[in-house]
C-alpha cells in the first residue's frame, strides 16, 4: 500500500506521575449498550467467511463514518471543522505521527483533517470497487485489483495509481489449486491485504479521535460512548479476525485492556497460552484450563 507508511514514534515528554487521559480511565470506559461482543463478531455457520468480513469491513467503517462527522462539525466561533488543519496539523495519536507519501514517494506529514478526508476516499473507492468487494457472484471475476490502496499519482495524493498486471490474470485452471480468502465467493487474492490495509487506516482515524478529540467534542456533546461502543466493536472484529497487529493498537492499548480484564474483548492466543495451566491434561487434578 504505496500511500501509507507505518507510524512513526515521535519524542515525547516523560509523563512522570501525570494521570491517563481520561479516555484510558476505567470511569469513562463505559458502552451504550450491554452484550457480548464477540457473540455480535461471530460468523456464521452457512456464511463463508471472506462474504462476513466483507461485511463487517464495510459495516465497521460506516460506524466509523458517523464518528468522523462528529469531528468534522463547524465550530461556531471559528466556522471550521472541529478538526482542522490549526489544532491538527498532522495526523497523530499519542507519540505517533502517521505520515503520507507524496509524489515522489518520500513521506510527508499532512493535517489530520486532510489526511482522513484522503482515506475515506480511498476506502470507498475500494469498497464500491467490484473486482474487491464483488457484489455479482453469477459472474465471479477473478482479475486483480485495478488500483494500488490510494497510490499517489501526478494528479495528487488522491487519485489512486493503477498498478500492472499480477499472477491473477493467469488462466483459472492455474489458480485452482490454490486456495484464499473468500475465493469461493469471488474475493481475488489480495482480498486478504486489501482489508488488513484498510482496517490499519480505520485504526488509525480511531486513534486520532481519541487523543485528538476525545475531549472535544465527544464529552462535551456526552457522546463518548457511542465513540467506545463503535471502537469496541471494531477492535472486537479485528483481533477475532486477525486483521489488527499489537503495532496497530498500540496508541489505544489502555483502553484495549480495560476492556480486555472485563472479559469484554477475546484474549490474544499468546495470552491465552500463558494462561493455561502447565499441568498436562493426564495429570491435572481439579485445575481446568482457561476458555479462549
Amino acid at each position: 500500500m504505496s500511500f501509507e507508511s507505518s507510524g512513526v514514534a515521535e519524542s515525547s515528554t516523560g509523563s512522570g506521575n501525570r494521570r491517563p487521559p481520561f479516555f484510558f480511565r476505567e470511569e469513562y470506559s463505559g458502552l451504550i449498550v450491554k452484550g457480548n461482543f464477540m457473540t455480535l463478531a461471530a460468523k456464521p455457520k452457512l456464511v463463508e467467511e471472506g462474504e462476513w468480513l466483507a461485511h463487517q469491513v464495510v459495516e465497521q467503517y460506516r460506524l466509523l463514518e458517523q464518528m468522523i462527522d462528529i469531528i468534522k462539525v463547524l465550530d461556531e466561533k471559528t466556522q471550521k471543522p472541529i478538526c482542522n488543519a490549526d489544532v491538527c496539523p498532522t495526523m497523530s495519536a499519542s507519540g505517533h505521527t502517521y505520515t503520507w507519501l507524496d509524489n515522489n514517494r518520500k513521506p510527508i506529514k499532512i493535517p489530520a483533517i486532510q489526511y482522513i478526508n484522503l482515506v475515506q476516499k480511498w476506502i470507498v473507492g475500494k469498497i464500491n470497487d467490484p473486482s474487491i468487494f464483488p457484489t455479482d457472484t453469477t459472474n465471479i471475476n477473478f482479475a486483480a485489483s485495478t488500483y494500488a490502496s490510494g497510490s499517489p499519482t501526478p494528479s495528487g495524493p488522491s487519485t489512486p495509481q493503477p498498478l500492472g498486471p499480477t499472477n491473477l490474470n493467469a488462466p483459472l485452471s492455474q489458480l485452482a489449486g490454490r486456495e484464499w480468502l473468500g475465493k469461493s465467493s469471488g474475493f481475488p487474492e489480495t482480498f486478504e491485504s486489501d482489508i488488513k490495509s484498510i482496517y490499519r487506516q480505520m485504526m488509525r482515524c480511531y486513534a486520532h479521535i481519541y487523543h485528538g478529540h476525545w475531549l472535544d467534542p465527544f464529552w462535551n456533546v456526552n457522546a463518548y460512548k457511542e465513540l467506545n461502543t463503535c471502537f469496541i466493536h471494531f477492535v472486537n472484529v479485528g483481533k477475532l479476525f486477525g486483521l489488527l497487529g499489537d503495532k496497530e493498537t498500540e496508541p489505544m492499548q489502555p483502553l484495549i485492556d480495560l476492556w480486555l480484564a472485563k472479559g469484554l474483548l477475546p484474549q490474544s492466543p499468546a495470552a491465552t497460552k500463558e494462561n493455561a495451566s502447565p499441568v498436562p491434561a493426564s495429570s491435572a487434578t481439579s485445575q481446568t484450563t482457561p476458555g479462549s
